[in-house]
């Protein structure tokens, strides 16, 4: 049976038990429900910093740990069910659940509740918080600082009603492999911040994302369409326009489709492969 080792919690024969009947494992045990407590944590490839970064966690996402290894932690993202090794000194337990989302682009938390106080840290868009009391303007997060109030939005409520007009307001950050943040983020990374902020449950690299929607004729594409190519994905803003973020003007920019794909089609990636609608 082929596994996607991605989405697949197993590592040299320890798996967990809810892959047991599923996956052949020497050992299944039931992981450790961990969370985010660093403003931002890269998840690698392999237990080793100079590892390769695979995608990145936000603040407050829950993550489930198998093992620990040479200072990470081997484990699943609860939002997007990606697998890998992150930093354990990142993590904290148990998990608080969360009341409140950023919906800023970013914002930062400080000491006390005044923001001439020291930051203690800088949180992007979909960060996820535990609000624990109110002061005037501030609202004081779990394992963390005061944030401006107005930076958050409950859980389940004040959701973006335009991907598009989500993913346009990164416009600038810059390209960073495996990045989920407005610090830096990669084409899927993207993707799903703009969907997430929306409400919408999305997955993490660009040929899961591909499987979303229905496919729609190239020459009808609207605002919030997604266009594919083999590893890339982007966000169309209007039929003749997409922001995406990419390694050649490594940013995220509005750029004309018909120019991306002559350019994306000249350095060997080929052609659109696939055009869907949400």
């Amino acid at each position: 049976m082929s596994v996607d080792r991605r989405l697949t919690l197993i590592h040299e024969g320890l798996a967990a038990r809810i892959l047991e009947g599923v996956v052949p494992a020497e050992t299944y045990i039931d992981p450790t429900a961990m969370q985010v407590s660093a403003p931002a944590a890269s998840l690698r490839r392999h237990p080793a910093d100079d590892a390769e970064q695979e995608s990145r966690l936000l603040f407050g996402e829950r993550f489930d740990v198998l093992l620990e290894k040479d200072g990470y932690s081997f484990g699943q993202a609860a939002r997007d069910g990606y697998v890998g090794w992150v930093p354990s000194e990142a993590l904290s337990g148990p998990p608080r659940a969360p009341t409140h989302r950023v919906r800023a682009l970013r914002t930062y938390a400080f000491g006390q509740a005044n923001i001439k106080t020291t930051p203690v840290g800088l949180y992007s868009m979909n960060t996820l918080v535990t609000v624990e009391e109110t002061d005037g303007r501030f609202a004081r997060v779990a394992r963390s600082g005061w944030f401006m109030a107005d930076h958050l939005a409950p859980i389940g409520s004040g959701f973006e009603t335009d991907p598009a007009a989500v993913a346009q307001r990164f416009v600038g950050a810059p390209y960073l492999w495996g990045g989920r943040e407005s610090l830096g983020l990669d084409c899927s990374g993207l993707v799903q911040q703009a969907l997430n902020a929306c409400g919408m449950a999305c997955p993490r690299d660009t040929d899961m994302q591909a499987k979303l929607g229905r496919s729609v004729d190239p020459a009808a594409l609207a605002r919030g369409d997604l266009v594919f190519w083999k590893g890339h994905v982007g966000m169309m803003l209007d039929a003749d326009h997409m922001v995406h973020a990419n390694g050649h003007h490594m940013a995220t920019v509005i750029e004309p489709l018909a120019e991306a794909i002559v350019r994306i089609d000249a350095v060997g990636s080929g052609q659109p492969t696939a055009y869907r609608r949400l």
